[in-house]
């Protein structure tokens, strides 16, 4: 079978006893660093010696089959760098294979930054949804936090510490100033930092720099109660900061619940002073 093992995200400690046990006996370990798998497996005191094989994003495609064909025969232990394989790591496209071939694959459960981010976070934990590493470029940022702008769950992203800054000042300019943030910094490592604030604190706190690992945990949106009024007014308010009329139209109904085509039309003739259009009534003719 093919097992997904999780490994620690930091502390050598969390490492399971489960995990331990495997190590010690496995044959083959498909790793996504084997220079990790041997440090791990030296840290932990274990002396076998597997045979590793990399698995990493730029080969997983070409080397699942093979796994999956040695897999038949042979328990294969899958690792990624810290946490889970799969999330966010590298394994997917081999549990596919091996799902599709019909190799069982099993999983050691373990430490994840995801869950413990969210645990810490104080922020709501019923619901939540995880969205990975936000894009890199600033445009393709923007168009992302502002499709999750009405999200009503708690949302965990991960991110490097050198663009944290360009993304919390991003989410302050689309989720609003005030959405409360949560960042988390080498979580179970001797320097854990958890730090909380509103979207523009936190964008001016990491503008000094931060290093480490890094999780963001944000507030789902909030349930607001706008009149046609109040909505126009915020729909010319995202506007005026740089925001085209449709899509902020659009940002402002998925957050109040207002048509989206009323605030678009209200907006337009407020800005321009055009008549509204007149309602179509074809589809209820007057007896």
């Amino acid at each position: 079978m093919i097992i997904l093992a999780a490994t620690p995200i930091g502390n050598l400690g969390d490492a399971s006893r489960r995990l331990i046990e495997t190590l010690s006996t496995i044959t083959i370990v498909a790793a996504e660093d084997t220079r990790v798998t041997v440090h791990l497996l030296k840290a932990l005191g274990i002396e076998n010696r597997p045979r590793l094989i990399a698995l990493h994003d730029h080969n997983e495609r070409g080397k699942a089959a093979e796994l999956v064909e040695l897999a038949r025969d042979v328990d294969i232990l899958v690792l990624s760098d810290a946490g889970m394989p799969t999330v966010s790591d590298p394994g997917f496209h081999l549990v596919d294979a091996a799902a599709a071939a019909g190799v069982q694959v099993t999983a050691l459960p373990g430490p994840s930054a995801v869950l413990t981010a969210l645990a810490v976070s104080g922020l709501p934990t019923d619901r939540f949804t995880f969205e990975g590493f936000l894009p890199r470029k600033h445009g393709e940022r923007v168009k992302l936090l502002r499709e999750l702008a009405a999200e009503r769950r708690t949302m965990v992203f991960f991110e490097s510490p050198n663009r944290l800054a360009d993304s919390l000042t991003d989410l302050a300019a689309t989720l609003g100033a005030d959405r409360r943030v949560v960042v988390c910094r080498e979580l179970t490592k001797f320097f854990e930092e958890v730090k909380r604030g509103s979207a523009s604190e936190l964008a001016e706190w990491a503008a000094a720099g931060v290093r480490g690992e890094i999780c963001i945990v944000v507030a789902g949106a909030e349930v607001r109660v706008l009149d046609l009024a109040m909505g126009v007014a915020e729909v010319l308010q995202l506007v005026a900061g740089g925001i085209r009329l449709k899509d902020a139209a659009a940002d402002v109904s998925a957050a109040s619940g207002l048509g989206k085509r009323e605030l678009y039309e209200h907006a337009l003739q407020a800005r321009t002073g055009a008549p509204l259009p007149k309602p179509d009534r074809s589809a209820f003719p007057l007896g």
